[in-house]
């Protein structure tokens, strides 16, 4: 299998031209106004802002600029900040697999993305020359999903699966549906709003494989939502595949209950179900998006009975060191009482306290 999936012909061709991956490049689009700045965060993380995001930087500071514009804080590491702060590397038994459940695996078969994160936690390893698994490479990590029948589902992940050519991405995909015990695929993707010009017939037609599929689209602010990007996601829901949407709490970006609720319902309206909503990973000089868990969970309860239940996501805490993750959103009981959207307090029947 591995032998016909090979390093040069995963990528689905050329970066567009237009994508900025330089300090220079975005000097010249207005969007940094100290190049050598901007450079030095270069040296050290990958950059790249695709056309379709920097349509929608109205300013360096907004929340798509934020995400994406490299900021001279990302070269202070804070104390608490770790170079792999889920413990993906220490959960690798080979290369381009993490295992950290018993029934489920993260396949990362490159570590090239549409765009880069200025909160990524795997910043310390992707970016243009992070590479693609080699044939050789590939082939060990699908026969150590072989050889591991506990494993029942398989995550792709990287790095971003939709940018490897749909020809290639179908292959995986058919190699992975071919292993009789993984009952179940799941694809991590930003490209359907990063980048959603990648999303052709010929790469929604690579999704359709014996086994059943999720995809999982990494969106942070409702203007991501544009027209390009909801007939991206339709052309893969057209497919039959469901999606689901996950989002990181940022600091400047969504951190505000108007700013959940206007993400949530764009999701909805694209027929995106929020999954999760993950508190920010520790990586490397991230700090200036962080917001504490108790903020968190008071914007989510800001949200109970104000949205539909459709519209809230699992607030989520991956455990730094690889202990995985756990629910951190609100607590409305207490075993003898539960608490209602607007702050009642009302016995459980059945609770501890009950006769």
């Amino acid at each position: 299998m591995g032998a016909h999936i090979t390093a040069n012909a995963m990528l689905d061709g050329s970066p567009p031209a237009r994508t900025l991956r330089t300090a220079d490049a975005l000097a010249a689009a207005g969007l940094v106004a100290d190049r050598d700045a901007a450079a030095a965060v270069e040296a050290r993380y990958a950059v790249a802002i695709t056309p379709a995001m920097q349509a929608l930087i109205a300013h360096p500071d907004d929340p798509i600029g934020r995400q994406f514009i490299p900021h001279p804080a990302e070269l202070v590491t804070a104390p608490h900040e770790r170079a792999d702060p889920i413990g993906d590397d220490a959960l690798s038994p080979v290369k381009g697999i993490v295992h950290r459940y018993p029934d489920r695996a993260l396949l990362k078969p490159l570590l090239v993305c549409p765009v880069y994160c200025r909160f990524c936690f795997r910043r310390a390893h992707v970016g243009p020359d992070g590479g693609v698994l080699t044939a050789a490479e590939l082939d060990t990590a699908l026969d150590w999903l072989r050889a591991h029948p506990a494993i029942r589902e398989v995550i792709l992940s990287g790095g971003d699966p939709f940018v490897l050519a749909p020809r290639r991405l179908g292959a995986l995909l058919g190699a992975l549906s071919a292993i009789p015990h993984v009952e179940l695929l799941r694809i991590h993707t930003r490209v359907p709003v990063a980048d959603p010009g990648r999303v052709t017939e010929s790469l929604a037609a690579a999704l359709d494989v014996e086994k059943p599929l999720w995809l999982v689209v990494h969106a942070n602010h409702a203007s991501e939502f544009t027209p390009a990007a909801r007939a991206a996601l339709r052309r893969v829901q057209a497919r039959g595949v469901p999606v689901l949407g996950q989002s990181v709490l940022l600091r400047g970006v969504n951190d505000s209950a108007a700013a959940l609720e206007a993400l949530f319902r764009a999701m909805l309206a694209a027929r995106v179900k929020p999954y999760y909503l993950h508190q920010l990973d520790p990586a490397p000089g991230t700090a200036r998006f962080a917001v504490p868990i108790a903020e968190g969970r008071r914007l989510l309860a800001a949200l109970r009975g104000r949205v539909s239940g459709l519209a809230l996501p699992t607030y989520v805490l991956d455990i730094p060191g690889g202990h995985g993750k756990v629910p951190v959103g609100p607590v409305y009981t207490d075993c003898e009482t539960v608490r209602d959207p607007w702050g009642g307090r009302h016995p459980v029947a059945g609770g501890e306290g009950a006769e």
